[in-house]
């Protein structure tokens, strides 16, 4: 029979700092290097058991950064449920106090709070200090919010907290969800720190889940038109619509803006002949023109036969229906905007 897996309970599901385990004598540099366990930075590891995620990747980004900071951006939106956001692999987004520094690392990007009292939005757990001496709120609300869902193994464990180890010399345990900012600031975040077309995409999605509201944008990017990319936030927030299915659809839709189309309406509602109301994932009802977004999923036999059905009926009812697949989106996009652009012209849209 194959040994026993050597996992101490207080490490069981945990994300801990290596050094610490040796020295409380719970692991040897041997075991760390066994497979009960996965490096994820320096001297950071994780039970091999848990969910190779972001929410992983955030744990154990915090574990080496100062008390107070916050996960922010792509990865606190990652945190608020949308999961397309960030990945294992990609880098976590942290926020420190203004007057906090720390050394960079490989996967963090380090960013700090305005210097400003009066910035809201940025939530640290309760007791937390700052450096200037100030306790921010505790975590409540919307940044307690859902973090995706680990599939396997027992709750996470609230016994200790990473400053706490620190100052006691107990393991470092990251075991409480990491800290992050709430859904509209990460939001402002994610707008001026993230490439234009994957921004609107995670944002489409914080509008989706209704972890944000169009109200609340309009209102973050009138609070911080003063602050370095306020105007860049301000332009990325009138490109989102929360009425796109998937990020594919988001991507498309701002791709085709960028290349100079009019902007289409998501999910345009199309009365036709049976009674029924399709929503073409992108439409120009001015022109009647449409555009399908075809995923992978679309390739079973019976899902083929419901969207050609529906093809059928939108023909029917004068539309003029293009369908887009995920390798034309890569690779042939300039053709696609051409195709388009042409369907256009012949409905009458003059450029």
């Amino acid at each position: 029979m194959p040994p026993h897996p050597h996992r101490p309970a207080e490490l069981a599901w945990q994300v801990f700092r290596g050094s610490a385990a040796i020295r409380r004598g719970l692991l040897s540099r041997h075991h760390l290097r066994g497979a009960s366990w996965i490096r994820l930075r320096q001297d950071v590891y994780a039970d091999a058991r848990l969910d190779r995620d972001h929410a992983l990747t955030c744990r154990a980004a915090l574990l080496r950064m100062p008390p107070g900071t916050l996960v922010a951006g792509p990865s606190a939106a990652y945190l608020h449920g949308v999961e397309h956001a960030a990945g294992f692999t990609d880098d976590v987004h942290v926020l420190l106090p203004a007057t906090v520094r720390a050394d960079s690392q490989p996967g963090v990007r380090v960013h700090h709070a305005p210097m400003s009292t009066t910035r809201c939005g940025l939530l640290v757990p309760a007791g937390t200090a700052t450096t200037t001496g100030t306790t921010r709120a505790a975590v409540t609300g919307a940044a307690a919010g859902t973090t995706p869902t680990r599939r396997t193994g027992p709750p996470a464990r609230t016994t200790s907290s990473p400053a706490a180890d620190r100052s006691s010399g107990l393991p470092l345990v990251m075991t409480e969800p990491p800290p992050r900012t709430d859904p509209v600031t990460c939001a402002w975040e994610t707008a001026v720190w993230a490439e234009p077309v994957k921004a609107v995409g995670i944002i489409d999605g914080l509008l989706r889940t209704g972890s944000v509201g169009r109200a609340e944008l309009a209102s973050e990017a009138a609070r911080n038109v003063g602050r370095p990319g306020g105007r860049r936030a301000a332009w990325v927030f009138g490109l989102t619509d929360g009425l796109a299915q998937s990020p594919p659809e988001s991507h498309l839709r701002v791709r085709l803006m960028f290349a100079g189309l009019p902007r289409p309406v998501a999910q345009h509602p199309v009365r036709v002949s049976t009674g029924l109301i399709l929503h073409p994932d992108l439409a120009w009802p001015e022109f009647r023109v449409a555009v399908e977004y075809d995923g992978q999923w679309h390739s079973d036999a019976d899902r083929m036969h419901l969207d050609r059905r529906r093809l059928n009926q939108l023909v029917e009812a004068g539309w003029l229906v293009l369908h887009v697949t995920g390798r034309r989106l890569r690779k042939e996009f300039p053709a696609l905007v051409r195709e388009i652009r042409t369907a256009l012209v012949a409905r009458g849209w003059r450029p």
